[in-house]
């Protein structure tokens, strides 16, 4: 049912020249796919179908003044972008969000926007949320707030995919994929052509995953190669060719990603064995003796991530990471690298509020426990990258901040790259030699004074030093 909008609403629909960060969100995590359909509810001027449509997707738009002559019909997934915080009538609110929740067939994409914008809307309070200048109203969601609120009129279990956007699944099955997605992402298969590549595929899967996969895991094409053969005859193949040294550490590592998606799991609702994804069901009986053994060692790790002294234990003892008096920190290529325990620490934060699209720089509070986000977009060429963005959520009470540092004129900065990176990163030894000319140059004889931009330049002048790309030389006289 189509809702009575007030029109001074068109006034908040902007032209986009790109997909908006929820529909790119969605395209990213598989949700929106060229063979589902689409319904934009709410379009505003339809830069997100044209772009959809653009990339061979089914997608429709529907808005109450740019569009209200076009059928709103059901679809696989419905877009819901940055309305929910322009109605400035709570119950018409509820009732809006509760329409884009009935047309959905398999996921609602929910998003607003969040406290921290709080800045860039001029306005006086108006109900719950702001009435601007141009007579346009904003609520503005905290990240916990927007999640509960989708939860509650929905009926379900949601997930945040993104700061500000909310992922609400129809069937449990599909949420659960989700999860083991972002998690343990869809195995990598070697080309094949033939019997012979075919089998050299399947022998990698099993060095990587510490198992034989199920026909059904495996791609069509491969699994027509392999068609002709016995099962125990493929068995023997595999067994005879794969390097059991290998086959045991991917089944640790398969052991390891099943008790963190079981406990992310919990953390955001556990569902039975059958709702799990087949891949996820296989490990379970693969490295586990029931899923019941399975579910209890994944829920002690979940209270693990309580007590503080197993948790600064754990980052004592990790190999990734930079560990400072208050805090771990870790690049993003690094993250997976962590031990279980800070791995979950992390997945939990951003299953409760989202990671946000553009990070560098993961780092987790060893004392209450808080995640933050930290975006330096030029990590890997500048050699003491700048900070952009920071967004936190502090797992206890599910709060989330954001600080951008664009147009700060001192930004913090980064030294010792290659302490936030796993030691076999192949960038490590080109960073670790910078550092090591820095120290002996006695740039960091103070830290103090080095952690901006402008005591950084200070120290190179005081030090007689320039930076060229990764390697310090003398500064011209």
């Amino acid at each position: 049912m189509q809702q009575e909008w007030s029109s001074n609403r068109r006034l908040t629909a902007i032209t986009r020249a790109s997909l908006s960060v929820p529909a790119r969100q969605a395209m990213i995590d598989k949700q929106v796919l060229p063979g589902r359909t689409v319904l934009d509810y709410g379009c505003g001027r339809g830069g997100d179908v044209r772009a959809l449509q653009r990339l061979d997707c089914r997608a429709v738009g529907w808005d109450p003044f740019y569009t209200p002559e076009a059928k709103v019909e059901p679809a696989d997934v419905v877009l819901l972008t940055y309305v929910l915080n322009v109605i400035e009538d709570p119950q018409e609110r509820r009732k809006t969000l509760r329409a884009a929740w009935n047309l959905a067939g398999t996921v609602l994409v929910a998003s607003a926007r969040l406290t921290w914008e709080r800045s860039k809307v001029k306005g006086e309070k108006f109900g719950d949320g702001l009435l601007t200048s141009r007579q346009t109203f904003q609520h503005l969601f905290g990240a916990s707030e927007l999640r509960s609120y989708v939860e509650e009129l929905t009926g379900v279990r949601t997930v945040s995919a993104a700061p500000g956007v909310v992922y609400a699944f129809k069937d449990e099955t599909a949420r659960l994929s989700y999860l083991a997605q972002r998690i343990v992402p869809d195995a990598v298969w070697l080309a094949s052509d033939d019997t012979t590549s075919a089998i050299a595929a399947v022998v990698d899967y099993v060095e990587r995953r510490g198992r034989l996969p199920r026909m059904e895991e495996v791609p069509h094409p491969m699994a027509e190669l392999l068609g002709h053969l016995r099962p125990n005859e493929l068995r023997r193949l595999v067994r005879d060719s794969a390097d059991q040294t290998k086959v045991e550490g991917g089944g640790k590592r398969s052991t390891l990603n099943t008790l963190l998606f079981l406990a992310v799991e919990l953390f955001n609702g556990r569902g039975p064995f059958s709702s799990l994804p087949l891949s996820v069901q296989l490990d379970v009986r693969a490295f586990f003796s029931s899923y019941k053994e399975a579910c209890q060692r994944s829920d002690r790790l979940l209270l693990k991530l309580r007590d503080d002294t197993y948790v600064r234990g754990a980052m004592n003892a990790s190999n990734v990471g930079k560990l400072t008096p208050t805090a771990l920190y870790m690049h993003r290529r690094a993250l997976d690298h962590l031990p279980t325990i800070l791995r979950l620490y992390e997945h939990c934060a951003s299953i409760a509020a989202g990671r946000p699209p553009q990070w560098t720089v993961a780092k987790l509070r060893h004392q209450g426990r808080a995640v933050s986000w930290l975006d330096y977009p030029e990590f890997d060429t500048d050699p003491h990258p700048r900070i952009l963005s920071s967004y936190q959520v502090d797992l206890t009470t599910l709060e989330t901040s954001h600080t951008s540092y664009a147009n700060s004129s001192n930004r913090p900065l980064l030294h010792r790259k290659h302490e936030f990176l796993a030691p076999d990163d192949p960038d490590v030894e080109k960073y670790k030699r910078l550092t090591a000319s820095e120290v002996r140059a006695g740039l960091y004889e103070s830290p103090h004074l080095i952690g901006t931009e402008n005591g950084w330049e200070a120290e190179l002048i005081r030090c007689q030093r320039e930076l060229r790309g990764h390697r310090l030389v003398r500064r011209a006289q």
